[in-house]
């Protein structure tokens, strides 16, 4: 039985950074150790550079990148860093000097490649390595606490000594992270305080937070690892949302469901020392229920209205699609919502009123194939991202060898270990996938984001790095973009689930295909427990709580939404049928 989790129980160094998969709850458990500390007479300082950041809402208070006194917690100062705004001004600062020296399409070509994910942590790195340098803020705070932690890639780009010089300018492969670095140097030095400070045991103490699901304990492995590799070993972790009390049929799948994912911990979590936070009845905003979060689990019922006259349900998303005559389906979401059953579900509704469709998934398809078979009409594909990933890696590596070496090889590889890579990657077995809908529906469960495509669109790097490679450009790298930004052709289904995380997250993810043109539609909300018929007392007050965010996803979408209800079971066979026919 794990250890619930206290601050007496850790050693507390003067830097704490929360980290993990987006929605486990690093805003909630950040938040709540800065008051508990604060309210023990503590001097502290809470910074977030989460780009989907509610902290405002948290504390009720119109919060700046400074530092701002919470009312009613005399000894805590809030920042709230905008990582966005923060990379919109770097990206202006790297290209500024080149406006009306280069051509357009060179400006274009770097504003896309400082326009990525990795550019946004770089930049949030960059406004908070200050505090993490700052003797004076040292001196002041007993604890800085950060809402948010670099990745282990960020953090080993910042120590290549290539990272310092004009290496951009080499570039040969189109999956680039390389333009973030460009124009540092000035911050050489803070940043290698920074990332000292980081590996420091006895100043910076790391807190990976996750769910008792596997998805994000998985995620928080791969964190851990990559944290380690770098020298930062002072970790703990918390696993957020433990529920303890089950009493129906519905708290008793997910009770299973949790212990089962908790004694399957992944292996490189088993040596860390691990805690629980029992799962909360209530959204942690205002000051009464930060307190609570660490402490108890009082029953707090949300008074929101639904917005929606009638919600839809998955089967009137496929009846839209089909009568649309979409030919490209995607579904879209962070990791651990549920895109892969969507994407099925889709698929199956659309054989059932007779269209022939191909469905292909980044997931391992082998648990599909007793879901769907031939006598669907569906035909099945799986991408290999690893298999891919790794043919694009040698094929760039083997190209730069014949040019460069030492640091600027070890900056390649780097690069290559970047999300945009691996988006680069499984782009051209997408594109020849998405060829197929010339006789056929394609369904594509993931895809490459807005960025990346625009990335590939405004650079066309990949385009030519075909061209060295093969002579040509293929035709299904020729079609995509056209294909996708046709939206009699092509649709995108967002699926997110009824939390703030996700929601805002789904959020980043629309801009983004605006951004590239490509049309979304329809929203999928996923595992609500609104949607259910629980009579658990926690699980009731935690569906009530989901209502705000089901009317925000309506407002967003529009009204072309679909909510689908928390289940135990894996969505396979004649549950899926089920999930199709709901009504």
């Amino acid at each position: 039985m794990l250890k619930d989790f206290s601050l007496a129980d850790i050693n507390l160094t003067k830097y704490l950074f929360f980290t993990g998969k987006g929605g486990v709850g690093k805003t909630s458990a950040a938040c709540a150790t800065a008051v508990t500390l604060a309210d023990s007479g503590k001097k502290i300082m809470l910074i977030s550079t989460d780009p989907a950041s509610n902290l405002q809402d948290v504390f009720n208070t119109e919060l700046n990148n400074k530092g701002v006194a919470i009312a009613g917690v005399p000894n805590l100062i809030v920042a709230n860093f905008n990582p966005e705004e923060a990379a919109a001004e770097y990206r202006e600062s790297v290209i500024a000097p080149y406006r009306g020296k280069l051509p357009e399409a060179v400006l274009n070509n770097m504003e896309e490649q400082l326009s990525g994910s990795c550019t946004v942590e770089i930049a949030a790195f960059n406004e908070f390595s200050g505090f993490i340098t700052d003797e004076k803020a040292a001196m002041e705070y007993d604890h800085i606490i950060f809402d948010t932690a670099p990745t282990g890639h960020t953090l080993r780009m910042l120590q290549l000594p290539s990272a310092w010089s004009n290496f951009i300018s080499e570039n040969t492969h189109g999956a680039s992270c390389l333009g973030q670095l460009s124009g540092l140097e000035s911050k050489k030095e803070i940043y290698r305080n920074a990332v000292e400070n980081l590996a420091n045991r006895e100043k910076t103490t790391l807190i990976l937070v996750a769910r008792p699901e596997p998805s994000p304990l998985i995620e928080a492995e791969r964190a851990a690892k990559e944290l380690q590799d770098i020298g930062v070993h002072n970790q703990i972790l918390i696993i957020n949302g433990v529920l303890k009390s089950h009493d129906d049929d519905l708290s008793d799948a997910i009770y299973e469901k949790q212990q089962s994912a908790l004694k399957n911990i992944p292996k490189a979590l088993e040596n860390i020392e691990t805690f629980q936070i029992p799962l909360r009845p209530y959204n942690v905003t205002g000051l009464e229920n930060i307190r609570a979060f660490l402490n108890d689990s009082k029953i707090k019922y949300s008074r929101e209205a639904l917005t929606a006259d009638n919600v839809p349900r998955l089967n009137m998303v496929i009846d839209d699609l089909y009568n649309s005559g979409k030919k490209v389906i995607f579904t879209m979401g962070k990791g651990g919502v549920g895109k892969t059953t969507i994407a099925a579900a889709i698929a199956l509704g659309l054989a059932k009123k007779g269209k022939k469709v191909h469905l292909t998934t980044t997931d391992p398809a082998a648990h599909l194939r007793f879901v769907i078979d031939e006598s669907y009409g569906i035909t099945l594909s799986n991408i290999d991202e690893k298999e891919e990933l790794e043919k694009y890696k040698e094929t760039v590596l083997s190209k730069s060898r014949e040019t460069m070496s030492g640091d600027d090889l070890e900056y390649i590889e780097e690069d290559l270990r970047s999300p945009c890579t691996q988006e680069i990657a499984v782009f051209r077995a997408f594109a020849e996938i998405v060829e197929r809908s010339e006789n056929e529906a394609v369904v594509i469960d993931t895809a490459p984001t807005g960025h990346t495509l625009l990335l590939l669109d405004s650079t066309q790097s990949y385009h030519k790095e075909i061209q060295r490679s093969q002579g040509d450009i293929p035709e299904a790298v020729k079609k995509l973009l056209p294909k996708l930004r046709n939206e009699e052709d092509t649709e995108v289904i967002i699926v997110t689930l009824a939390e703030a995380t996700p929601v805002h997250e789904a959020l980043r993810l629309r801009d983004d295909l605006n951004r590239a043109g490509i049309h979304s539609k329809w929203w999928v909300i996923n595992s609500s427990f609104y949607a259910s018929n629980t009579t658990n007392e926690i699980l009731k007050v935690k569906a009530t709580n989901e209502v705000q965010w089901i009317n925000k996803v309506n407002e967003i979408s529009m009204g072309n939404f679909a909510v689908i209800e928390w289940t135990p079971e894996e969505l396979k066979g004649e549950k899926l049928n089920e999930l199709i026919r709901e009504v």
